[in-house]
């Protein structure tokens, strides 16, 4: 069959370069080693952009099939290129010109990459998730929120912006950067003391729930603050109720969010062993230290067979069955 993987790279084909740019990117071993994996899945590959040109990429590297059936699919890694729910973008151009697709709707990646609608989804469904609050200015009321906090921006992933902060006037000018640097609200929320893991999903019906990934975060609080390099296990050492509920809760996640295909869902256990989902990543990074792949490989997949099961997962959903 054949495959375009379709990233976010160049960032410059567009025509105007305007309004709020990603900041997300895959490196290129990593579409490549996604490119080498299909192929070796027998596939027909084409890695292009996802930018203005790509509809006609896509026309020319799968044309219409007569009988009306698409001739190809995409393998989804573009996290945008600028403006605002960039991970919609690549999904809604090919809703529209009628070609298939790796992972959420963009329905799906507008909902998981608003952490605030978020947590507002999963609460409705009972899920826990730390209290909060949005800010804009960082002197609007926290109401009953308590010190410390997690300060991050709505809209972003990878934990870009987050800062950690212990009073009123470090909360301040945590909002007033995210709302400089990154142009949107700030999500306040509650700091949940503990541990943190972070679940892999596959499928759709019967979803697929991966081995849980554990932060050792040494003497820190979180990750991604300090730059430092975050050891993980593999499978975390935890009882089988406590994985059951991490499960249970994932999956009504992804559920809520409207998520298809695979997903990466974050959370905190506290000290007294109760779990709180962090946010959903509709997209799960796919580099030889993301958490998705580990997941996976703790599960028994190798790097090629998870990557042509994520297309095999897309494909039965469009299809009603497997590319073999």
């Amino acid at each position: 069959m054949r495959v375009a993987v379709v990233w976010n790279h160049d960032h410059t084909g567009v025509i105007n370069r305007f309004g709020h740019h990603c900041q997300e990117v895959y490196g290129r071993e990593t579409a490549e080693s996604v490119v080498a994996a299909l192929q070796e899945g027998g596939h027909e590959t084409l890695l292009c952009e996802g930018d203005k040109g790509l509809l006609a990429t896509l026309e020319r590297f799968m044309p219409p099939d007569p009988q009306a059936r698409p001739s190809g699919m995409v393998f989804n890694m573009a996290a945008g290129i600028q403006g605002e729910c960039r991970l919609t973008h690549v999904p809604a151009m090919l809703e529209m010109a009628g070609v298939p697709y790796t992972g959420s709707s963009p329905l799906g990646h507008g909902l998981a990459l608003d952490k605030v609608i978020t947590k507002r989804l999963i609460r409705d469904r009972g899920v826990p998730t730390p209290n909060f609050c949005v800010m804009r200015r960082g002197t609007e009321s926290t109401g009953d929120l308590r010190f410390p906090l997690v300060v991050k921006p709505r809209h972003e992933s990878a934990c870009f912006g987050l800062q950690f902060v212990h009073e009123p006037a470090q909360l301040r000018q945590a909002v007033e950067v995210i709302v400089t640097q990154y142009a949107q609200d700030a999500l306040v929320e509650e700091y949940i003391e503990g541990r943190e893991i972070t679940i892999a999903l596959l499928g759709n019906g019967e979803l697929e729930v991966l081995p849980v990934v554990e932060y050792d975060f040494g003497d820190r609080e979180t990750r991604h603050v300090t730059g430092e390099v975050t050891r993980t296990i593999c499978p975390a050492q935890m009882g089988s109720k406590l994985t059951a509920v991490l499960s249970d809760i994932s999956v009504a996640t992804f559920r809520a969010c409207q998520c298809r295909d695979n997903a990466r869902v974050d959370l905190r256990i506290d000290r007294s062993g109760r779990p709180f989902v962090l946010e959903i990543n509709s997209i799960p990074g796919l580099s030889p230290t993301s958490m998705y792949p580990l997941a996976a490989m703790t599960a028994g997949y190798s790097f090629v067979s998870l990557v042509n099961r994520m297309l095999d997962v897309a494909h039965t959903r469009y299809f009603g069955v497997g590319t073999a």
